[in-house]
């Protein structure tokens, strides 16, 4: 990470006022360390980062979650889907005993293998809405901003629930953009499979593709209400903030769904 002037103000809270770049101190919940972060724009979900690992607020959010649910995470079969190879994605690949990253890759045979020249690359080839995973496969699905763009999220959703053990974990970041106001569609797909923009074309960016990817659902905390609708996991939004490990900032929330280990009727 880039070395920052020794002469930057650093503060134990957010100031009412300050100039960028600025420290704040703390430590990190990912690498431990205790160097603080650093700050450089007010989005703070992008640009408040770890001095050691570089890694973002919504990286520490979903990481905590990560941890509480699952304290052993390193012995658990876990499936992140696109990971981006931030810190947590590569803690989980190089800690976790059973893990597998996957990326949608239309070049690629779908279960495929797919190692790349980067470290921590391989990968499988899966489409999330219709995953080669056997059913019962992972005791956590993780996601990071992969939900809004996705163009049939109740296939989606439901070959998450479908893959999960039972007692297993679904633990994703999604920019929850609509807060209270109900979830949009911005882009579907017809029955003939062409494209429809019902509102300006937004990208984000994608590990595998530098053209990025289009934004289809702009999510709300409704996103409870709609995994209840098509699925029988059980859902939750947790939103924390705790300055003193770097959780600042808007669209941090992080979603979770659990999978009851009582069995329980498949959704057809």
């Amino acid at each position: 990470m880039t070395q920052h002037s020794t002469q930057i103000q650093a503060f134990d809270s957010i100031p009412l006022e300050a100039d960028y770049p600025y420290q704040l101190r703390g430590s990190c919940p990912i690498c431990g360390d205790s160097s603080g972060f650093i700050i450089t724009e007010s989005y703070y979900r992008n640009t408040t980062k770890c001095i050691s690992c570089g890694s973002s607020p919504r990286h520490r959010a979903l990481f905590l979650e990560i941890t509480t649910a699952l304290p052993d995470w390193q012995n658990k079969s876990i499936h992140e889907c696109s990971p981006g190879w931030d810190i947590v994605s590569k803690r989980l690949a190089s800690e976790c005993s059973s893990y597998v990253a996957s990326h949608y890759d239309k070049n690629q045979k779908p279960g495929s293998r797919v190692e790349t020249s980067m470290p921590c690359k391989i990968y499988q080839c899966e489409d999330i809405e219709q995953q080669t995973f056997q059913d019962c496969s992972f005791d956590a699905v993780i996601m990071q901003d992969v939900f809004e763009h996705i163009f049939d999220p109740i296939k989606a959703i439901r070959e998450i629930e479908r893959t999960l053990k039972p007692a297993g974990f679904l633990i994703m970041t999604v920019p929850l953009v609509m807060g209270y106001s109900t979830t949009r569609c911005r882009s579907s797909l017809d029955a003939s499979g062409n494209l429809i923009h019902h509102l300006e074309p937004e990208f984000h960016g994608n590990p595998i593709d530098s053209s990025g990817s289009l934004v289809t659902v702009d999510w709300g905390y409704d996103i409870c209400s709609f995994i209840a609708d098509h699925t029988f996991l059980l859902s939750s939004i947790s939103k924390r903030t705790d300055q003193s490990m770097g959780i600042i900032g808007s669209l941090c929330e992080v979603v979770l769904g659990y999978k009851k280990p009582s069995p329980v009727s498949q959704h057809a």
